[in-house]
């Protein structure tokens, strides 16, 4: 399939598709006789793999690690094993985090439905652990 067809059926942009394919995210496309790309529709599969891999956070570099490990054969398969456990229990921390903000959050609105008054006046006493600091960033001066 040509490059479009695949932008059309993973939902990503042909210029995410050159560029995960120039950084070697994805093998290299083979070419129909006037040069353009063609793809075979095994890839559907690494692509949809690679956006779950994305939307829990991934970062490129370990999905690029994956990418090259995979790509070496079955002999990396404990080093791949191994790479998803540690962003599998990065992911599980994540959730468990999540699930305690949405413990406060129903907390919250449940006082708010109750017409609760003291609902202001700690908005973070049902979590259990100390707010994050914000740090403001420093502006950067423009050399326009």
């Amino acid at each position: 399939m040509k490059i479009g067809d695949l932008a059309r059926r993973t939902g990503l942009t042909a210029h995410t598709l050159r560029y995960y394919e120039r950084i070697g995210l994805l093998p290299r496309a083979s070419r129909d006789a006037s040069g353009q790309r063609d793809y075979d529709a095994s890839i559907l599969v690494w692509i949809a793999f690679l956006g779950r891999l994305k939307t829990t956070g991934m970062p490129i570099r370990d999905m690029l690690r994956y990418a090259k490990l995979r790509a070496r054969g079955a002999a990396t398969e404990d080093a791949r094993r191994v790479l998803l456990q540690q962003h599998r229990d990065k992911v599980q921390a994540h959730v468990a985090e999540l699930k305690a903000c949405l413990t406060v959050l129903d907390t919250k609105i449940a006082g708010y439905a109750a017409g609760a008054s003291k609902v202001e006046t700690d908005d973070d006493a049902t979590h259990n652990r100390p707010a994050r600091k914000v740090r403001a960033r420093a502006a950067r001066a423009r050399g326009d």
